[in-house]
């Protein structure tokens, strides 16, 4: 069982001179190939030894994307010892305080940035022994050590020391834990998930089984290093195929890096990126937008142009092009000349295409990205699987699936008893590979809940079509139950209703065992206050309430019988009544967690009174005096 260190020394002896990270210094992308990093990690991870670190230690790394950020956890395996990874979303003493105590993490590397966080808590953390701080500072506080005179006192480690330095290494397993990665938490207590190097080398042999990663490709790694599907696929696979990835470049806040990110991809020009829903959603209103902004000819042009590539492509690459479509391939190449190919610059111009994860992506903005020629392909995974389980691909795919099987996987859907299901019929998503994690960190029930007899239980809804392609529907947990029992998952109307609309950003579907389902609702306020404006109404007006009510009721209402979406969705599970609210979901609030997911438990303990509401006789109507009070205080936030 091969683990990451033997990974990593096979790839610099295959691609030692090709570029292995780049990172923005002085206003230009410069790289480290892989044979200079694997001389830092060796003399990263000889510091470590050489201040104490034993085999088998917790060191948990917090910092922002960046080289260190792969240097270090290297390291830390050579030094064979396991990285707890964080999250820098983490913004609560806390939570930070939980993991690192929970982990008994012993050193902590940490960015100048994340470093105040660390501070805060270090009193109350008796067992970690130094922090290791990845910038040069003026002053140290106690415990604190630059890693730049870790990495020197490394270097004349190895001098002497070289023996015991590569007998360390060579002595972690692919049965050894690499990670223990913690579980956002918002629902229950986190749980360390403990991910082996062997997981994670299985892991990065299954993804490429599904896509074709020559070493000549780069990738800018937009999602957070810690979160499961960058760290397996930007950084392990990757590394395997002997191709790059970039650092997005820092600001001085969150919101600058986020700004950086597309001056980043044209600078990087990336082949392929990863992506979550989120960001798919700016991408696609952002191209949208500087459409609009050229004219009405260009933004009729452009929708024609989408039309036909809708048409053409089909919903799969069986359809694409096949039979009278054909006929359409010269007129689309000419809009693809004129409109298209001018988008796809803006993505540095070699973009191949994205791949999804992180949630359910809508339809709707897949069939986009396919048809502008930078197809989005849906893949589906969690954190216990390290994480990839299945993905479209450039080689076959569905859209509205989550694509077909890595290789040497198992896979059953089963039904709430555990039997296995035919074939087609919907059940949970069960699992059996050497990607699936060792279990939870001290937390040997709630192991044996989730894997039984070597089995892992996703807790996901899911089925195998004909074709082999996976169709996922979202957690058991989150599922709509109407009052006769029957279930449906919510993710894809919802993904729908907010993918389509530019007047709602957020929207939350449920049912517990009640007659119909009822919607919660924030609106796309920028969207929202632009349309009040070019329509010369007032905000201090209860006429433009109303109005503005009404819109979003016509948004939900293109779904129901005889409107344009008419038949995508059951009519049942559509929302009888609207509750709109004034405050989006965020991370800060607890109703989203690190990987922008909403947290349904959150959302209904906080809403619980206007839920109930929502079920009375008046509430279905949309301009019921909760809503219109809900509002009138959307438009006391535009601080007008």
């Amino acid at each position: 069982m091969q683990a990451i260190t033997n990974l990593f020394e096979e790839s610099v002896k295959k691609f030692g001179k090709n570029a292995y990270l780049y990172e923005k210094k002085d206003d230009t992308y410069q790289y480290l190939t892989y044979k200079e990093v694997h001389q830092i990690v060796y003399q990263l991870a000889s510091g470590l030894l050489n201040i104490g670190v034993k085999k088998g230690d917790r060191i948990s790394v917090i910092s922002e994307g960046r080289n260190d950020w792969v240097i270090s956890e290297l390291a830390i395996l050579y030094a064979g010892a396991i990285n707890v990874p964080l999250s820098v979303k983490l913004t609560e003493p806390s939570e930070l305080e939980f993991r690192l105590k929970h982990s008994e993490a012993h050193y902590i590397i940490s960015s100048v940035s994340q470093l105040k966080k660390i501070r805060e808590i270090k009193a109350k953390l008796n067992l970690v022994e130094k922090i290791i701080v990845l910038d040069a500072l003026e002053k140290y506080e106690d415990k604190e050590i630059f890693s730049g005179d870790v990495i020197k006192a490394g270097d004349e480690f190895l001098k002497t020391n070289l023996k015991d330095f590569n007998e360390r290494w060579q002595s972690v397993k692919g049965d050894d834990i690499a990670n223990i990665c913690y579980t956002s938490g918002t629902t229950a207590e986190p749980k360390g998930i403990m991910l082996s190097h062997r997981n994670y080398t299985a892991n990065a042999e299954q993804s490429l089984s599904l896509m074709d990663v020559p070493e000549y490709y780069t990738s800018l790694l937009i999602l957070p290093w810690d979160h499961a599907f960058a760290h397996a696929v930007g950084i392990y696979s990757i590394m395997k195929a002997g191709a790059s990835i970039a650092s997005v470049q820092l600001g001085s806040s969150p919101i600058e890096t986020l700004k950086n990110i597309p001056i980043n991809i044209k600078e990087i020009r990336p082949h392929f990126l990863l992506s979550v829903p989120s960001l798919a959603k700016n991408f696609k209103k952002n191209i949208e937008t500087g459409i609009a902004a050229k004219g009405k000819f260009i933004q009729k042009l452009f929708n024609k142009g989408i039309k036909l590539a809708y048409y053409y492509n089909g919903m799969s690459s069986f359809e694409k092009g096949k039979g009278k479509r054909i006929f359409l391939k010269p007129i689309l190449k000419l809009f693809d000349i004129i409109i298209f190919k001018k988008i796809r610059k803006n993505f540095g111009g070699r973009l191949h295409y994205f791949i999804g994860g992180g949630a359910l992506l809508d339809t709707e903005i897949q069939k986009f990205f396919y048809a502008i020629g930078i197809p989005m392909f849906q893949g589906y995974g969690l954190t216990e699987a390290s994480p990839v389980i299945s993905s479209n691909s450039e080689r076959k795919h569905k859209i509205g699936s989550s694509g077909y099987l890595v290789s040497n996987l198992k896979l059953k859907i089963c039904d709430t008893k555990g039997n296995e299901l035919p074939a087609e019929e919907k059940g949970e998503i069960v699992i059996q590979g050497e990607n699936v994690m060792t279990g939870y960190w001290k937390n040997p029930e709630a192991t044996a809940e989730t894997i039984r007899n070597g089995w892992l239980y996703t807790g996901d809804l899911g089925y195998i079509d004909k074709d082999g392609f996976l169709f996922v529907y979202g957690r058991f947990k989150s599922l709509l139950i109407a009052d006769d029992g029957e279930k449906y998952s919510p993710e894809g109307i919802e993904e729908a209703f907010i993918g389509q609309s530019q007047y709602i950003d957020q929207c939350m579907l449920y049912n517990n065992q009640n007659p119909y389902s009822v919607c919660l609702i924030a609106p796309n306020v920028t969207n929202l206050k632009k349309w009040i404006e070019e329509n010369g109404l007032r905000f201090d007006s209860n006429e433009t309430v109303i109005k503005a009510l009404k819109l979003i009721e016509n948004e939900i209402s293109l779904y129901r019988k005889g409107n344009k979406f008419d038949g995508v969705f059951p009519q049942r599970w559509l929302p009888s009544a609207i509750g709109i609210i004034s405050e989006a979901f965020t991370e800060e609030n607890h109703m989203m967690n690190s990987t922008l997911k909403i947290v349904r438990g959150k959302i209904i303990e906080h809403y619980k009174p206007t839920i109930d509401f929502l079920y009375m006789p008046e509430a279905k109507d949309i301009c019921n005096s909760k809503n219109i009070y809900a509002m009138k205080e959307i438009f006391r936030n535009f601080n007008l």
